[in-house]
């Protein structure tokens, strides 16, 4: 007998009321989002206490996510004695990818499955990852050159509901980074380009465009309720405001700038430093000066409004180190990263005791 079963010979065989026990060793909260029905439920931690329980002359098939734990379960139970076990090759993330039927609040629909198989096929997103990234809110403040990439990622990921906030028209100087727009777009509102933009990517993402700058007064109303906030601005004042917003409301948000061929990442989140205590106030005039005084190579935002996507993702899904109480800077002469520790300063006035 092989070791394992394709997900689409498996459905077959149910299909074919073949005799198998479905033993699925994921835990609770994972078979709630999605099962096969009609499965065995035994957490794999268990699997070996509960064995007894089991018909060992019982031909099985062992499911979880992606099957590394299905692998183990089938070793235990080879061990103590059962002769025919097998593993759902690809776990229940192939089932579901193959549009085949399932129970669960978090079982895709067909065009879902199809759409982002690659990605949940990854052990860190799988169904139920991908099912969070669909019910998540992110709102990015700036459609410029940060938010271009930054939008059209989150949205080919699967972020479901995304605000774009920008007050700015597209112009013919943007479009060397702004891969959002193109020439047709020049005279429209740049949250009404990139809205259209995204439904042509994806379109089911619910996009919320908010043609306004953000400050003090609309800062709670337009970014409560989110689950991550993003600055893709080149405004102090904006940054700032979102890092207050961060703050106050206990919400994530990732910082990005640009600058010539330069580029910088930053993300807060509860605990760890915030922007204000990189720049605890706005350099003076002259100091700091736009990218449409000095000048910017194209592709440098769209490095660092990619970093900023990952870093979202992160936050989103759980996976990797967000880089929190950490600035990341990038030279794009000399193709270079660095990530410079950055500790919370007490005294801050964001984000300090």
């Amino acid at each position: 007998m092989s070791d394992t079963v394709l997900a689409g010979d498996l459905h077959a065989a149910l299909a074919n009321e073949e005799p198998l026990v479905l033993l699925d060793v994921r835990e609770a909260d994972e078979l709630a989002l999605a099962q096969i029905e009609g499965v065995v439920h035994v957490p794999l931690a268990d699997v070996a206490t509960r064995a007894s329980s089991l018909d060992s002359s019982a031909s099985f098939v062992v499911i979880c996510a992606v099957g590394g734990r299905a692998r183990k379960a089938q070793t235990t139970l080879r061990d103590l004695g059962f002769s025919r076990v097998r593993v759902l090759e690809g776990g229940m993330t192939a089932w579901l990818s193959a549009g085949l039927p399932a129970i669960g609040s978090a079982v895709p629909s067909a065009d879902v499955a199809a759409r982002y198989d690659r990605q949940m096929r990854l052990p860190e997103v799988g169904p139920e990852g991908q099912a969070k990234l669909l019910a998540a809110k992110v709102a990015i403040v700036g459609g410029g050159g940060l938010g271009c990439p930054l939008l059209l990622y989150l949205a080919a990921a699967g972020v479901g509901h995304l605000t774009v906030i920008d007050f700015d028209h597209v112009a013919l100087h943007n479009l060397h980074r702004q891969v959002l727009y193109g020439t047709a777009d020049v005279g429209r509102p740049k949250v009404l380009a990139a809205k259209d933009a995204i439904a042509r990517t994806n379109p089911g993402i619910e996009v919320t465009a908010v043609e306004a700058r953000l400050h003090e007064e609309n800062t709670r109303e337009l970014l409560s309720g989110h689950h991550v906030l993003v600055d893709a601005t080149d405004s102090f004042a904006a940054r700032y405001a979102v890092n207050r917003a961060s703050c106050m409301l206990s919400i994530p948000a990732v910082f990005g700038a640009v600058s010539r061929f330069s580029g910088e990442v930053l993300t807060r989140v509860p605990g760890s430093a915030c922007y204000a205590c990189l720049h605890p106030t706005a350099p003076g005039p002259g100091l700091a000066p736009t990218c449409a005084e000095e000048g910017v190579l194209g592709v440098v935002p769209g490095i660092v409004g990619l970093l900023q996507a990952n870093e979202v993702l992160k936050l989103l899904l759980g996976y990797g180190a967000p880089l929190a109480s950490k600035l990341l800077t990038f030279d794009a002469r000399s193709t270079t990263f660095r990530a410079l520790a950055l500790p919370r300063d007490p005294a801050c006035a964001a984000c300090g005791s």
